[in-house]
Order: structure tokens, then sequence, then C-alpha cells
């Protein structure tokens, strides 16, 4: 049995650890330790092995990443450093100190040719850098022996950060129309979401002496929708509450949203066609289960305007 009081967090500025952080400082069985890329670079390794080693938490949790999926496929190297090889280190660091690993993993570790959800023992398959990065991060952490969970999620959107919903309201109140991809599918998943889950596989741990069952687990909002439909359901929501609370509405309406295949978009990275991933095993491992994507993301909106 394992307890967790003291809690090294990295990437506080990204759209998880920015909510990680708000949700872990207001929790007093927790001693948290929030660090940003100022304080803890993920390029450096030294620096990786000192901060952990001053600190001696009981737990660390990762959502830190190179996440610029088209620019990685020009930056291998440096995707490596912090996808992979930094993740090895947080490994190593946190066996020696028989403290648990927290780590967040993507949808993109597979190819998307499955018709149906991947599950955790699913064949990988990237077909990208960034894909191939954080597939070999998840190896680097599999070969350490040490305590860890390492959590694949899918399409991580929020009211904080640079996203894809964030992107579809500003260009929404730019644009009259909008050109989205409608043949890939997956889980729009928020990260308010992955940090409720996160903390209450924690407190499971924590409160009721769960043994730590490390291993792979999908961690995704339930559901199925292309970017076509996520970006039909943002603006469909965002329309509601908009008039409800006398704000702004968009230029674009749902009628003006124009489906497009991934051909008529190309880019640097290819990405997978079926990003659906299952979530049994954290089902029943912890008893977690996330609410629909459209729930969450009527979440998300009502905070996005807070």
């Amino acid at each position: 049995m394992q307890h967790f009081k003291k809690v090294l967090l990295t990437g506080v500025n990204g759209q998880v650890g920015y909510i990680l952080k708000q949700k872990l400082e207001v929790d007093s069985q927790f001693e948290l330790f929030a660090l940003d890329r100022e304080k803890l670079n993920l390029s450096k390794p030294e620096e990786i092995r000192r901060v952990i080693r001053e600190i001696k938490p009981d737990v660390i949790i990762n959502p830190a990443a190179y996440t610029a999926v088209d620019k990685a496929e020009s930056e291998p190297e440096l995707a490596f450093a912090v996808n992979a090889v930094a993740t090895r280190i947080l490994a190593e660091e946190a066996a020696k100190l028989n403290a648990l690993l927290v780590h967040y993993s993507t949808d993109y570790v597979f190819d998307g040719n499955k018709l149906y959800p991947y599950l955790e023992d699913d064949e990988t398959n990237p077909l990208s850098i960034y894909g191939e990065s954080k597939l070999a991060g998840e190896h680097a952490i599999q070969e350490v022996d040490a305590s860890y969970l390492i959590f694949r999620t899918s399409w991580v959107y929020g009211a904080y950060g640079k996203n894809f919903f964030k992107t579809i309201l500003r260009l929404s109140r730019e644009l009259d129309i909008l050109r989205i991809v409608g043949d890939q599918f997956g889980a729009p998943t928020s990260s308010l979401s992955i940090a409720y889950a996160t903390i209450h596989a924690l407190n499971k741990i924590n409160n009721e002496n769960q043994m730590i069952q490390s291993g792979i687990y999908h961690m995704t909002n339930s559901g199925r929708t292309s970017w076509h439909g996520f970006t039909t359901e943002v603006i469909t929501q965002y329309a509601k509450f908009s008039k409800k609370n006398n704000l702004p509405m968009l230029k674009t309406t749902t009628a003006n949203i124009v489906e497009i295949t991934t051909s008529d978009y190309p880019t640097p990275a290819i990405r997978p066609k079926n990003s659906s991933l299952d979530t049994t095993k954290l089902n029943q491992t912890f008893g977690i289960y996330l609410p629909p994507w459209q729930l969450a993301l009527t979440e998300v909106i009502a905070t996005n305007n807070q």
C-alpha cells in the first residue's frame, strides 16, 4: 500500500497541467510542487534529476510534453528529448524514490486503421514523429522498474491554452464559413475531465488503499465524433450559451460548417483516421467513467466565459 502526500506536477502552463494545478492546490491531502518550464525544463536531463532529488516527491504527475504535432516532423530530436528521454529520467528518479509516475500519452500511437475503439494492448503503429516520440516515452517508462500509470487520451482541449476548441471559437467570430475535416473520428476529451479522473485515481489509492496496478489506461470522454461533428457541437452549444447570457453571437452558423476530407486539408504529420479508445480497463480498475464528450463540452464552455 502507498500513500501520496508530496506531488510534483510538471507543465503547469499547459492545458492539463494548468487545470491539475488548480484542483490539486485546494486539496489539503496533497503538498503540491507545481513547476513550469522555467523551473523544470524537460529538455535538460541533469535539471530534471536535480529538481526531483531536491523535492523528493511521492508522486510525479507529468502532463508536460512536446505537442506541436506538425512541427515535430521537422524537430524530431526535440520531440524525442521531451517525450521520450525526459520521460525515462522521470521514471528512473521515481523508481529511486519509490514514487508513482503518472504520465499522459496519446491516441497517435495508433495508425487509426482499426474499425473499433482501440484496446490498451492493441498493436501500435504511429504515423507521425509526434506519435513515435510518445510511444517511445511509454516504452521508456515500462523498461524502468517503477510504479506508473500511463493515461492515453485523445483530442485534448479546454478553456485554457491553445487547442482546437479555442481555435474554432476564434475563427467563428471572424469568419462566415468554416471548412472542417469530417473523416477523422475520435473522442474530444476536456482537460477538466482528465484532471478530475487523475485525481480520482490518486484518491482511490490514497483513501481506499487500492494497490497501484501499473499499466496503460485509456482515458477519454465517452462517445465518438468527427472534427466536423465536434465543431458543429461547439458552435451549437456556444450559440445557446451566448444567447442565454447576452454575449456577442458568433459569425459562423452550423449551416456554414463545410465538411471536407483529410486529403482536402494536407498537414505535415499524418493523423489516424480512427482515434477511438476503449476505456473499459480504466472503468473496471478505478471505477472512473468520464462523461460523454458533449456534456464535458458544456462544462468547458461555461468555464471559458467565467
